[in-house]
């Protein structure tokens, strides 16, 4: 009989990694929104022309 670890263990290594850290990404957008944590489309432009340079 296994362990809800070795269980858990075994979902979380059949996931592959990029599915995992979307939904991470996702989970942290949606308690952003939550906790009223946003930018506006302009800070957003701002911000990305600050990358390009």
């Amino acid at each position: 009989m296994s362990t809800i670890k070795d269980k858990m263990t075994e979902i979380i290594q059949a996931q592959p990694m990029r599915e995992l850290a979307f939904e991470r990404m996702v989970a942290r957008g949606l308690e952003d929104v939550r906790q009223n944590r946003l930018i506006s489309d302009e800070e957003m432009e701002k911000r990305i022309g600050t990358w390009q340079k």
